[in-house]
């Protein structure tokens, strides 16, 4: 089994989206071990916060296949087409790691560079995965989030009922 690592955010109505996408991912992938949700601000947008968490979960299917299926549950959330990267979202659902598998191809970087670029993705990727280390890195996501400067993001712990 592959562990995986997905980041998870919302900034338009982010309850309803986050807890409608966690209950898609656990149809489609199973059990889920979840990070605390952050609200924080948009970045490279001026939009309302986001709700941000990273979600774990073990499986047997290939990276393409978890990525097509990332995909058809962010589709399924969204109310108007694509559009542009950095805009409001209902749920984006972005794959953090696939095991310590090192993917560099047109559209799609495993690990995600915004794992020790931003805050909001990094501190619960540490919460759940700590002892994991960065497949290109080699230090532990509990030093990269040690390490990194806490003062440029602020992060704010969320109380919303999931279920585990």
């Amino acid at each position: 089994m592959i562990e995986v690592y997905v980041g998870i955010g919302s900034n338009i109505e982010p309850e309803r989206h986050i807890r409608s996408g966690l209950a898609a991912l656990r149809r489609r992938f199973g059990s889920l071990t979840l990070s605390t949700i952050y609200a924080s601000a948009a970045v490279g947008f001026a939009g309302d916060d986001f709700l941000n968490l990273v979600a774990g979960f073990e499986t047997e299917l290939a990276v393409r296949a978890v990525i097509a299926g990332l995909r058809e549950v962010e589709a399924a959330h969204q109310q108007r087409g694509g559009g542009p990267k950095l805009a409001p979202r209902a749920l984006d659902l972005d794959l953090l790691l696939y095991g310590n598998l090192v993917l560099r191809e047109a559209g799609t970087r495993i690990p995600r560079d915004e794992i020790v670029r931003h805050a909001f993705v990094l501190r619960p990727l540490a919460e759940v995965a700590g002892d994991r280390r960065h497949p290109l890195l080699g230090s532990t996501f509990a030093e990269l989030w040690a390490a990194h400067d806490q003062s440029r993001e602020t992060l704010t712990p969320v109380i919303l009922a999931l279920e585990h």
